[in-house]
Order: C-alpha cells, then structure tokens, then sequence
C-alpha cells in the first residue's frame, strides 16, 4: 500500500504540480519517501486522489486558524513565503500534531474541486452543440459539487484579444489560452439554458461558510487567481437558482433525462470527474448515453474515460457521432480545438 501511495505521489508532482505549485511538487517528492505520511494518506476513501485530499485536509486546517509555523510557508496565508525547500519539516510535524484530525478529514471530504474556469472551453464547446440542435439545452452535470460549472453561460470570456464573450455584465471573467491553429467559431450569442441539473454524491452548499473554506483548501496554495474566480462563482451560485441532486448520476441518467421534455436537447457534461469513477462505471455511463441516444438526441462532453483530452459524443435521429473537441490545461488556462 504505501508502494502504491509512493508512486501516486511521485506521479503527482510529476504530472499535476510541475509548474503550477513549486510547494506542492517539493512537498509530493518528499512525501513519496516518507514512510509516516504515506500511511497517513492511506485513510483517504477508496477511489479519492489521496495526495489532493491531503493537501487539502492540511490546506483546510491552516485556513481555519491552526497555529503552527507551517503556514509561513503558504501564499494563500502569508504574502512573504518562506523558502518551498524549508517546508518539509514544518509539513510533517504539522501532519503529525494534526493527525487525528486530517484523518478524520480524509475520511469524511471527497476531493470536489469547483474549477469555474473550465467553462473556458465549455462556452464554446455549448456554441457548438446549440449550431448543431438549435434547440435550448438542458444541461445535467455528473459530479457537479456546488455547481458552479452549470452556470457557464452567466460568465464572461476572452482569449487572448479584446474581445470579450459571453455575458458582459458578468462580475466573474475568465480568460483562457487557446493552443494550435484552429480555433472555434465564437460567438457573441448565449445558448438559451432550459434547465440545470447538477448530481453528486455528495453535493455542496456554498451557503455554508465551511464548505465554501473546504472548497477554497482544495485549490492549490499558489493560485490566487483560482480563489478570486472561485469566490465570484459561489456568489453566483448563492443567487441563482440551481436544482442539485444527492445521488449517482450513472444511475440517475436515465430517469433524469425521461423528465426533460424533446424540444430540449440534453447535455450531460463532467470535466476531471471519470477518473474517480471504476472502468465498469465508466463504461456504463457510456452505455447510458448510447441507450438515451437511441431514443432522442443526447450530448456527452467529458473527459478522463478513454484518456486526458475533452471528447464530445452525441446522437441526432438515432445516428452516432463522436469527436475529440481537443486537449484541456487540468483548470483551465488552455485548451486546444479540433471540432
């Protein structure tokens, strides 16, 4: 088991940290050879990203107030860090002192990040989708946690240029790269949103002050700009109105979809969420969706099931059809296209 915890961590400084969180790469090499810490990541659930769970149990428990010098370390805490190459130390007596409680937090919180600057490629991906149906979408997101995605068309957007999307109106921005030479057909017409169903296993309330700081912990120390965009997002979502399920969407698709009326089109979506889920779930997801398509038109955008890059799947009068929309930055700053 801790083999297993070792590599993980390995992979994730590798993978997911190189140049996006200088303490987080330092802190996952060092943790990969920690025998003490890998058996204290063991007590995250079945099926949850250990390493991003302890990060953010620790991350939580600093933004809640501990006191403990490991905070000088952390640019979400403090404006001067201290060196990333001193942290170790100061991260393993802090995992230590707390130990009781991050383990309680690894078994109770799920990794639920809200990366509302998805929607980066979501708008466009949406645009696309109304080309094709013109009808308005009625969208059912898998793994939405406060849903803060299922509000895309509420934001405003631009890429690399001046020119601003989406809503303009919007207090939440969001820019974004767009990598290769093709490009999408922007727009400057919103899809029309018919309805907004959002289902998690456990989905959450950003009315409630620590669920909000939960989802805050889970974004990376260094990413200011996360935090600003995540704070406007959850404004937005505590003044909309947002029908959020508790339940297995795998499960639910189908009775979900059977409520929404035919002059809708469907639009099941999840970014970064399939990789949490057993190969068997992820192939009856796909099963579900062909099973809908046969009945009405459908769309599935997803990424994380045959690999990393953003898929869009859909069926028009029982006839399948299949696309790689493009490559995806794990929050968003870039992506590229090929619809």
């Amino acid at each position: 088991m801790k083999n297993t915890q070792s590599i993980k961590f390995r992979n994730f400084a590798i993978t997911e940290c190189k140049g996006s969180s200088r303490l987080y790469e330092f802190l996952s090499l060092k943790i990969a050879e920690d025998d003490a810490i890998l058996e204290l990541a063991t007590h995250a659930r079945k099926g949850q990203p250990s390493s991003n769970l302890l990060f953010g149990a620790v991350h939580y428990l600093l933004l809640k107030g501990k006191d403990h010098h490991l905070k000088e370390f952390y640019p979400s805490i403090v404006t001067n860090p201290r060196k990333v190459e001193e942290s170790f130390l100061p991260f393993k007596e802090f995992c230590v002192q707390f130990s009781d409680e991050i383990i309680r937090l690894l078994q109770e919180k799920l990794v639920q990040t809200n990366e509302v600057r998805r929607c980066s490629y979501l708008f466009p991906t949406f645009q696309f989708i109304y080309d094709i149906v013109k009808k308005p979408l009625a969208l059912i997101e898998i793994g939405t946690s406060a849903g803060v995605q299922l509000l895309w068309d509420h934001y405003s957007y631009s890429y690399g240029t001046n020119k601003v999307y989406g809503n303009k109106d919007s207090a939440l921005h969001i820019s974004a790269k767009i990598k290769g030479a093709k490009t999408p057909h922007l727009q400057d017409f919103i899809p029309p949103v018919a309805a907004r169903i959002g289902i998690d296993l456990h989905p959450i309330d950003v009315r409630d002050d620590d669920n909000a700081l939960w989802l805050k912990a889970l974004i990376w120390p260094e990413h200011h700009e996360r935090r600003e965009l995540f704070e406007k997002a959850a404004e937005c979502v505590r003044v909309n109105e947002l029908r959020l399920i508790e339940g297995n969407g795998v499960e639910l698709l189908r009775d979900l979809s059977g409520e929404i009326p035919k002059e809708y089109a469907i639009c099941v979506f999840h970014t970064h969420v399939a990789n949490q889920m057993p190969s068997d779930v992820r192939t009856k997801l796909l099963d579900q969706v062909q099973r809908i398509g046969a009945e009405r038109e459908i769309f599935h955008l997803y990424n994380n099931i045959q690999d990393r890059d953003l898929h869009l799947d859909y069926y028009l009068n029982g006839k399948e059809y299949k696309h790689v929309v493009g490559e995806t930055e794990g929050h968003g700053r870039w992506f590229s296209w090929r619809l």
